[in-house]
């Protein structure tokens, strides 16, 4: 099975900085980007290079070992041991896989290990405490050139601080793709995340070790008639969704918003850490068959669950933990059999507190209880949660109305003479299309100016520069709306009559054969607007 190119990437990083003389590594890679497929593909590798190297694979839920199990057969032929008393298997091979609580249990039966690799290893403990710094105590102890390869999303620890920093085990830190990246790269979906009428007050929660205090935080959100409200506004907002996910305070916040659902007709489960595995296997499988609605969780499902097909996710689960934000928000990310992304409702104020999830910075959480309020804004056209810095919402294409500056106050590139920086682009021929918003996914009429028009053979083919100009007819609100008004005006200055039809999405269409057919102007007037340019106006034969 072939890698991808960012995860052969991370194969090359991880093997630099072992080469640089560091002995334990952490490889970070957003949820959704393989970390199964880098764990198998390193593991091939290594035994390629070295046919007597053993290696120990270790995870803390019977999920990720099942997971793991599948990608290594997908990419090696070797035979592979499986220790974990959960599967019922309790085999040491060149190459194993186990459960911590098992292998802890039994480590003196490993005898030398080469390669010790950690999967979810941000639940090492940073002091010298904890199953898994037992282990590897005792491995280096049976070899003190045991390497460790550690893997997460999430590189930090709650008032412990990056996962490199003392007395941390790991020397040091690789992280060669980010989100952002692999949403444009088609490789996770995209998160869409609605403001909510409804929020939860946790003002008068206290706090230990930097998070909410669990029995206080369900005290506080718990609440029959905010429960009865949630749900509604869920539903209301949630529209044809198939699939939704809650995150809950505890377990008896999320039976009482399972109950609550259950009232409004909806077919729920709710899982936590009490249920039984068979039942729990039962309603997740339900679940992924699209027989049960939503699935109520309280503290389970954050890692180790995968099922690309969840098209909602709900936050009533407040946390100071960016750590916990990410693996919550990580369970919408991956590619959808019906949908182009995942609606986030965070009636928790975690967006709020943390910032967007490509804006989650690899810094230390040491202190982090202060409860700062992160830089977002709320679009008013649509309601998305966007950065503070977003010019145009991601999902309805509004932009964003900035203050002016002071015209008193010259910016480092501007001209001492304050001349207009607009340019006039001289158009050869145009060419109208419809291409997809690599940020929504949605449909956007798309026309590109050309200089210039080149003969090739006995055709003729616009080349030169290129201005581009998009139009998000079929958008919602006033995004949408601005660009009919646009597509309007430019049909009327044609000389053409604009077409009538059924729906936004026929207009578009219709739109495009009329273009295509019609004469361009002359010129336009164009101005720089970021990596953007800008069309002012237009300048038509008479």
């Amino acid at each position: 099975m072939r890698l991808r190119d960012y995860q052969q990437k991370t194969l090359v990083d991880i093997r630099q900085s072992f080469s640089n003389g560091n002995g334990a590594v952490c490889a970070v890679l957003p949820t959704g980007s393989g970390k199964s497929h880098v764990i198998a593909g390193f593991c091939a590798s290594e035994i390629e290079k070295n046919q007597g190297i053993k290696i120990l694979i270790l995870t803390h839920v019977k999920e990720l070992i099942e997971q793991n199990l599948e990608k290594l057969e997908a990419h090696t032929q070797m035979d592979i041991g499986v220790y974990s008393a959960g599967i019922g298997r309790k085999e040491i091979k060149q190459i194993t896989i186990g459960g911590i609580q098992s292998v802890r249990n039994c480590i003196e039966d490993f005898g030398k290990v080469d390669f010790l690799i950690i999967d979810e290893c941000h639940l090492i403990n940073h002091k010298n405490t904890g199953s898994y710094r037992t282990v590897i105590d005792l491995l280096l102890k049976a070899n003190k050139e045991m390497k460790v390869l550690g893997l997460t999303a999430t590189p930090f620890r709650l008032g412990h601080g990056l996962i490199t920093e003392k007395p941390a085990i790991f020397d040091s830190m690789v992280c060669p793709v980010s989100v952002h990246e692999l949403i444009k790269g088609g490789y996770l979906a995209t998160l869409r995340s609605k403001i909510t009428k409804e929020d939860l007050d946790v003002s008068k929660v206290g706090k230990r070790g930097g998070e909410y205090i669990e029995a206080e935080l369900q005290r506080a959100v718990d609440n029959k008639d905010k429960n009865w409200k949630v749900v509604q506004e869920v539903i209301a907002l949630a529209g044809e969704r198939k699939s939704w996910l809650f995150f809950c305070a505890g377990i008896n916040h999320a039976t009482h918003i399972k109950e609550t659902l259950s009232n409004f007709g909806l077919s729920s489960e709710v899982i936590t850490g009490d249920t039984p595995k068979q039942e729990r296997e039962e309603i997740l499988s339900k679940f992924k068959n699209k027989e049960i609605r939503a699935v109520t969780n309280a503290n389970v499902l954050t890692t180790g669950f995968d099922y690309p097909d969840i098209d909602l996710i709900v936050m009533l689960r407040p946390t100071m933990s960016k750590s916990l934000y990410m693996q919550m928000a990580g369970r919408g990310m991956r590619i959808k059999s019906h949908t182009d992304h995942c609606m986030v409702l965070d009636f928790a104020g975690v967006i709020r507190q943390h910032g967007t999830i490509t804006d989650i910075s690899v810094e230390s959480e040491k202190h982090k209880e202060g409860g700062g309020i992160a830089p977002t804004k709320i679009c008013e056209s649509c309601g998305e949660i966007c950065h503070l810095s977003s010019k145009i919402c991601p999902c309805c294409g509004n932009e964003f109305v900035f203050a002016r500056k002071d015209p008193k106050k010259l910016d480092r590139d501007s001209d001492i003479m304050g001349l207009d920086k607009s340019k006039k682009f001289v158009i050869a021929s145009w060419l109208w299309s419809i291409t997809k918003s690599l940020k929504t996914g949605m449909d956007l009429l798309t026309c590109s100016y050309y200089s210039r028009v080149l003969k090739v053979g006995n055709q003729f083919v616009s080349s030169g520069e290129k201005v581009v100009q998009r139009f998000p007819i079929t958008y919602e609100g006033a995004a949408g709306n601005i660009a009919i008004k646009n597509i309007f005006t430019l049909i009327k200055e044609t000389g053409k009559v604009a077409p009538k039809s059924d729906s936004r999405s026929a207009f578009q269409i219709d739109v495009l054969e009329l273009m295509n057919k019609t004469r361009p102007p002359k010129s336009i007037q164009v101005v720089k607007n970021g990596k953007y340019e800008q069309v002012l106006s237009y300048d038509f034969y008479k």
